[in-house]
């Protein structure tokens, strides 16, 4: 063989593998737009060990069974599950319901700040994705501290993702210290600012400011959650978040079972109002897609 038909051979080799990487990316792209991924739910039975110091216990059964039903019914490809906090650190329902969805599903763990590397491995292996901080009507969490450190460097090092539920107030001196961490952070309802002010509220407007770091995501979800009126506040608040955000860092939540709002809430409900929420098309597919590579599926 010349050296001419080698230099041939590879630069047929070279433009077949670019090619190929082509390809690749095209078919992972066209999967990831068919995904529609609802990242924010939670199953539990009456059987459960409860948590000391729950400040709530349902007193019925959200199965897996039902919430797959949920998602079949509504058209929706995927899902993430969240551990309630009423169920504690015991995670072995939602790790259960994750090996029983063979890969439908994602998991989001509630941890002590000081589990060990094993664990989180374990719970990584299962399909967990990241960890979980419901701190409404708890003390912050003093990140400095030994033990925090540990743990945010092993959320860091399997690149999961650390969920929030506080107030925006909190939350805009609270995130970035997750930042300074290396973490990505992941922040539940809206960021949950103060209900009489809404999109006024300060701490709200301090939270759009972190959509620069583009290493922070918010759920729109479960706008109840934000007072009386809130779907009015969703309505003012999605334009300011994907202008802040993008469509590419914003999560959209059945949050079912919707627990503590059952009586006025069900999965149908909260999807139909998405299509208010997000009337272009293409913009509501992106934001159902968008959590495809942030959940690993």
């Amino acid at each position: 063989m010349t050296s001419s038909q080698r230099g041939l051979t590879r630069r047929q080799f070279g433009a077949g593998l670019a090619s190929l990487v082509t390809v690749a990316a095209t078919t992972a792209s066209s999967e990831a737009a068919l995904r529609t991924i609802d990242t924010h739910a939670h199953v539990f039975h009456r059987g459960l060990k409860l948590a000391p110091g729950r400040r709530y216990a349902p007193d019925y059964d959200a199965p897996l069974s039902l919430y797959l039903e949920q998602l079949d019914r509504n058209g929706m490809t995927n899902g993430v599950l969240v551990q309630p906090s009423f169920l504690g650190t015991d995670n072995s329902y939602l790790v259960a319901c994750l090996k029983e969805a063979r890969g439908r599903l994602r998991g989001i763990a509630v941890v002590d700040p000081a589990v060990s590397a094993d664990e989180l491995r374990t719970l990584d292996r299962a399909g967990i994705v990241g960890i979980r901080l419901n701190l409404v009507g708890q003390p912050l969490p003093d990140l400095a501290a030994g033990e925090w450190k540990t743990l945010l460097a092993g959320v860091k090092s399997m690149g999961w993702q650390v969920e929030v539920q506080r107030n925006s107030s909190d939350l805009a001196v609270l995130a970035p210290q997750f930042l300074d961490h290396g973490v990505t952070v992941v922040l539940d309802h809206y960021a949950l600012p103060d209900s009489k002010l809404g999109v006024a509220d300060p701490g709200f407007q301090s939270v759009l400011k972190l959509g620069t770091s583009r290493n922070v995501w918010v759920k729109i979800s479960a706008p109840y959650r934000n007072g009386a009126a809130g779907e009015d506040f969703a309505n003012a608040a999605y334009p300011l978040l994907r202008n802040a955000y993008g469509l590419d860092r914003l999560l959209w939540g059945s949050d079912w079972p919707h627990t503590q709002f059952e009586a006025s809430q069900a999965y149908e409900k909260n999807r139909r109002f998405l299509d208010t929420l997000i009337i272009d098309q293409s913009e509501r597919a992106q934001v159902l897609a968008s959590p495809y590579q942030l959940f690993r599926f």
